[in-house]
């Protein structure tokens, strides 16, 4: 049995998640199937009824992929209801480099990366900086306020 992997992401506004996550990530958003316009089409396609899709479900990418086909997909998956607690489970960007780099090249690397990502849209919420412990890491949260590491 083959099996993927598809990280799934409850949120407000798909198309504001996209545009951040393919930021964030260096993803695409993922064009629909075969020759269809829209997902909504493709969905329309397959026999999925009309009352069972939100207004504007897939008149616009919901989900993106890695380009070089190695990461997870992400769907963006939209819900009713606002997040509420604090996250389960969340994603850590490394971008350092690892131990084996220097501090001071992992912390320019984080840093930049930060400012990248709050241009996008992300917000601060932490950074942690330890210096006799060779760690730097900053917690930020997405436009919805999903919450991430970059470390």
């Amino acid at each position: 049995m083959e099996l993927t992997l598809q990280l799934t992401i409850d949120c407000a506004d798909p198309r504001r998640l996209v545009a951040f996550w393919s930021e964030a990530l260096g993803y695409i958003p993922e064009p629909p199937p075969g020759s269809h316009a829209t997902w909504r089409e493709y969905w329309a396609a397959m026999g999925v009824p009309e009352e069972e899709l939100p207004v504007g479900a897939g008149d616009s990418p919901e989900s993106i992929v890695d380009p070089a086909g190695l990461g997870p997909r992400v769907w963006f998956q939209q819900v009713p209801e606002p997040k509420a607690t604090k996250n389960r489970i969340h994603l850590d960007l490394k971008v350092g480099g690892g131990r084996d780099v220097p501090l001071a090249v992992r912390r320019q690397r984080v840093a930049s990366t930060v400012e990248r990502l709050v241009e996008a849209g992300a917000g601060v919420l932490r950074i942690t900086d330890v210096p006799g412990m060779g760690h730097y890491a900053a917690l930020l949260q997405d436009p919805e306020g999903n919450e991430f590491d970059v470390v």
